[in-house]
């Protein structure tokens, strides 16, 4: 069963995808060894190889992972929202707090230098579905004079840049819950594309 797409309807091998995403959210990818990975499994080494070939395999189906939790509870949750701002909020809100609560979405974002060119490629497939829905969304605000005139590309862009760093801010023990945080991202975001 080598991969770099893992059969995720499987708990054991979630569980090592999950594990293995939380110690290299933790340690980084360079610095966490598959014997640590196993040992939080409760596997052996070769019980994980058994499921991946390479430490760069299990990273991209991490990823690979990652996206299909960003899919099922993100992109598919806002992609029929009619009104084109209602849908970057809730694109915005339900991807920081996924990024905040998954460590497998955390992973995307951080450790692309760690894969090869062909798996980033694969990857960045994935990734352009959820560029599209943001410029589409943006062009439908600009049309509908929801928002002034911009460069959908470069505000999708400017979008990602806002939610996927956002997590950072994030304490549990701060003064802002998950979901404010989210909305006041959003509202800093939209108040200056709001027409006067």
């Amino acid at each position: 069963m080598a991969i770099s797409r893992l059969p995720t309807n499987n708990l054991r091998v979630r569980r090592i995808l999950e594990q293995s995403a939380r110690l290299i959210c933790q340690y980084g990818f360079e610095a966490t060894s598959m014997q640590q990975i196993a040992d939080a499994c409760g596997l052996t080494k070769a019980g994980i190889y058994h499921y991946v070939k390479t430490k760069e395999g299990l990273l991209v189906a991490i990823m690979h992972y990652g996206m299909d939790l960003f899919e099922e509870e993100v992109y598919r949750q806002v992609v029929n929202i009619q009104d084109p701002v209602e849908r970057l909020r809730m694109t915005m809100i339900r991807n920081i707090k996924l990024t905040l609560s998954r460590k497998e979405v955390a992973i995307i974002l951080n450790e692309n230098r760690a894969m090869s060119r062909s798996a980033l490629r694969d990857l960045n497939v994935r990734r352009r579905q959820y560029v599209t829905l943001l410029e589409s969304a943006f062009r439908e605000a600009i049309e509908r004079r929801q928002i002034r005139p911009i460069d959908p590309t470069v505000a999708a862009f400017s979008f990602l840049g806002i939610t996927l760093w956002t997590p950072n801010l994030y304490r549990a023990d701060g003064r802002l819950s998950m979901q404010q945080l989210a909305e006041t991202a959003f509202d800093q975001f939209f108040h200056g594309l709001a027409l006067n």
